[in-house]
């Protein structure tokens, strides 16, 4: 069940968060951020969410696009309390298998992942470049 927060909105539950990517983030690590995102879940924000008992089963991933060039973007936090809040409320905890099938899916389409973009320690990396640190 969502904790409440004192402002009366319901949080996200404490699962919907990674603290080995979280840390790796916090020290621009890179390769322990690809260790991370190999060993462990990543939250995303969805379109539309899965099944509220099974958050790894479904829900579809919303990305964002840029209207002025075009440019796809993958939204990956380390929690879901640093998701900005102008972003679809709903998110996923997502497994390594799946990011490495959805990028793998998508890397001709995504341009670039951003990964906690509003902070607290914000980075980004080309698909193909996260894809290797999965695949390694």
């Amino acid at each position: 069940m969502a904790q409440r927060k004192k402002s009366g909105k319901p949080s996200a539950p404490v699962e919907f968060r990674s603290q080995a990517l979280a840390e790796a983030l916090e020290r621009q690590d890179i390769a322990a951020v690809a260790l991370a995102l190999r060993h462990g879940n990543t939250v995303v924000p969805l379109v539309k969410p899965g099944p509220r008992d099974t958050p790894l089963d479904g829900g579809e991933v919303w990305t964002y696009r840029d209207p002025s060039t075009g440019d796809v973007a993958l939204l990956l936090f380390s929690d879901a309390a640093n998701k900005p809040a102008n972003l679809p409320p709903a998110v996923g905890l997502q497994s390594p298998a799946w990011l490495r099938s959805f990028l793998t899916r998508y890397e001709s389409t995504i341009t670039t992942v951003f990964l906690d973009i509003a902070g607290p320690h914000p980075m980004q990396a080309p698909p193909g470049e996260l894809l290797r640190a999965l695949e390694a």
